[in-house]
């Protein structure tokens, strides 16, 4: 996706009745936009309304975004609307979070350099060193925390303080091996994404491989979620599976599982940034 510095994504999840895009559309028409891609679904199980629309100006040049916020306010109390809206001019701040594994923050990196994720990242932090030459060869701050039974919440808070200090939107947890309490969870909802290496909802917890082999199954797979405090259950933002057969050990499918876990999770975090992600209850509604 082209990241234009005079686009703008306009997001909305409201209660379905009819005439949501014939009032979306007319405003935006009468502000003087041009829509260049709308997407639209109707839950009809729960009667939800979702819809990402990308407009510029008409005249091509930067348009008074506050003042079409405050034009639209309109519109969105009439439909009782949940809402936002983005310039695509400025990137998404991401942080992310690691432990020893490096494949998913290798992957991130370098579609991150290749400008396949139009994002910022205010920090790489972990509770081991293992990666840190990593992130300092990157020129990115590199934040150790490391967190035992004893002092897992007061390392939570200062990585909560980090989030808000570097005003970071979204934080991936790119193979970091550490449970986040039901605390931080909350404070994070919506805007941390996790990487499972699973096809959830099977095999959830520790050595998901393992539990994969001593099941025969005969595809593996990597499931990105969005994190909540039900361990392994949050929304569901992407997945990816390998096929295997008999032959493969248990260490066979940690090596494969690698690249199911990296096209996952880059997706997930593409998705995202790139705000095509509404959470709808347990679920997501995702316009590709």
């Amino acid at each position: 996706m082209q990241h234009s510095s005079h686009h703008y994504i306009l997001k909305i999840s409201c209660p379905a009745t009819s005439g949501i895009v014939a009032a979306v559309t007319t405003f935006l028409a009468q502000s003087g936009c041009y829509i260049s891609e709308m997407a639209q679904f109707d839950d009809e199980f729960h009667e939800r309304f979702f819809m990402r629309a990308v407009f510029r100006g008409n005249s091509g040049g930067e348009l008074d975004l506050a003042q079409i916020e405050k034009g639209f306010a309109g519109v969105a109390e009439r439909f009782a609307m949940q809402w936002e809206l983005h310039s695509q001019a400025q990137p998404m701040r991401v942080l992310l979070m690691v432990s020893k594994y490096d494949h998913c923050l290798n992957d991130l990196l370098y579609r991150y350099h290749k400008g396949e994720m139009h994002m910022q990242i205010t920090a790489i932090v972990s509770n081991h060193l293992d990666l840190r030459p990593m992130a300092e060869r990157e020129g990115i701050r590199f934040i150790y925390l490391p967190v035992t039974k004893d002092n897992k919440a007061q390392q939570e808070a200062e990585l909560l303080k980090i989030v808000q200090d570097t005003q970071t939107e979204l934080v991936v947890l790119a193979r970091y091996m550490q449970i986040l309490s039901d605390d931080l969870c909350r404070h994070l909802n919506g805007r941390a994404i996790n990487i499972h290496h699973s096809f959830l909802p099977g095999f959830k917890g520790a050595k998901p491989y393992h539990q994969a082999w001593d099941r025969g199954v005969k595809l593996i797979g990597a499931t990105a979620h969005y994190v909540t405090s039900d361990l392994d259950e949050g929304p569901i933002i992407e997945q990816e599976v390998q096929r295997v057969d008999h032959a493969y050990l248990p260490e066979d499918l940690v090596a494969i599982g690698r690249d199911t876990e990296t096209v996952a999770l880059s997706k997930a975090v593409r998705f995202h940034i790139e705000r095509r992600v509404f959470l709808n209850g347990s679920r997501t509604v995702i316009f590709r």
